[in-house]
Order: C-alpha cells, then structure tokens, then sequence
C-alpha cells in the first residue's frame, strides 16, 4: 500500500497550487474537497441524508446540495455544521481511503482542508505537511479568487484552526509566502523526502 501524506492549510493559503505542484511531479493526489463535491451533486451518496435530515429547501432543482444557502446554514448554526460534517465526513475518508489504496504509487499525497479538525485521518496518515502564509495574503488571495468580502473570508478563517496550530501539529511546512519558483523548490525537496521515508516504510 502507498504510504500516505496529508496536506492541509487554511483557506487562500495555496493548497491546491502545491497540490499541483507535487502532480506535476507524477504524485497522485486525492482531493477530498473534489469527493465531496461527487457526494453533494445530484445523484450523490449523502443526498438522501441530507435531504432527511435538512429538507428539500437545501437541494437545488437538480437534486444536488444547495451549496450556498447550505454555507449560510452552517455559518449561523454550529449545530447544523455538526449534523452536516457528520453526514459527509465519514462518507469522503472512505472515498479517500478506498482512492489512497487502489494506488501503485510509492505514496500518495491528500489535500484535506480539515485535516487537524477532522477525527481519523491523523491515525491514518503517515505524515502531514501543512501550506503556510501571512494572513493578509490568504485575504488577498481568496478575494482575487472567490470574490467574497474580507469580513466573510475572516469569517472563515475564524473557524479554522489557528495557523500556530496547523504548523505545531503537522509534520513538515511548506511557506508559501514567495513566489512560485521557491515554492516549486520546497515541494521538490519534500518529494524526495517522502520517497524515502516510502521506501523506508515498505
């Protein structure tokens, strides 16, 4: 089985850019926020849990999540949020564990956004690396992206686990407060890192 590596970071901090980056380098890499995407489109596996337990009211006409008021939902009810991370959780680390385990590659990388707030990937990973910048770039960013407003974007950063947090709990930092070229570089050198330790652990 391919050895595992978690990849997290908060939001506007370059996850997917790095995830890109350790692609371009021939890692497979499993996107939970992409399976959880498959789970809430119409037809998808948590649908029905969903609709049973929020209602029709946060399914669209196509029978997929109401992303948006389902995000208001969730903001102004830390009940709500429960009760959908309880539906959707389990279903996407089985996604993601039946994905990291089909795989032939000496490791495989997982971007979960969550990572450190969700329960059982930490006992399942064999190592987590963490994307790391100052805040005002990730409001930066996410309003270059998203075209949400700063006071939402802090919002959101507000229920996520504090940047000192992630970089305390995880394994190894990628700072992604340069440009794309010394990023490529730290990407590279963590690579060769995590072929080793695949190698190591075989």
């Amino acid at each position: 089985m391919s050895y595992r590596v978690g990849l997290t970071g908060g939001i506007g901090s370059g996850k997917s850019t790095v995830a890109s980056l350790f692609a371009e380098l021939g890692v497979p890499v499993i996107d939970t926020d992409a399976i959880s995407h498959q789970l809430t489109q119409s037809g998808g596996a948590s649908i029905p849990a969903i609709r049973a337990e929020f209602g029709e009211d946060y399914l669209d006409s196509t029978d997929a999540l109401d992303r948006a008021k389902m995000r208001q939902l969730v903001f102004s009810d830390n009940n709500a949020k429960q009760q959908l991370e309880n539906i959707l959780h389990p279903l996407i680390f089985a996604q993601a564990k039946t994905q990291a385990e089909a795989s032939l590659s000496p490791y495989v990388l997982l971007v979960i956004p969550l990572l450190f707030e969700t329960c059982g990937y930490q006992g399942w990973l064999n190592r987590t690396v963490t994307v790391d910048c100052a805040e005002e770039n990730q409001v930066d960013r996410v309003i270059q992206r998203n075209s949400l407003n700063e006071q939402t974007i802090r919002a959101i950063m507000a229920q996520q686990l504090p940047r000192s947090q992630r970089i305390q709990l995880a394994d190894d930092v990628i700072k992604n407060d340069g440009n794309l070229a010394e990023l490529r570089k730290q990407v590279s050198d963590l690579n060769q890192r995590y072929l080793k330790l695949a190698q190591s652990s075989n």
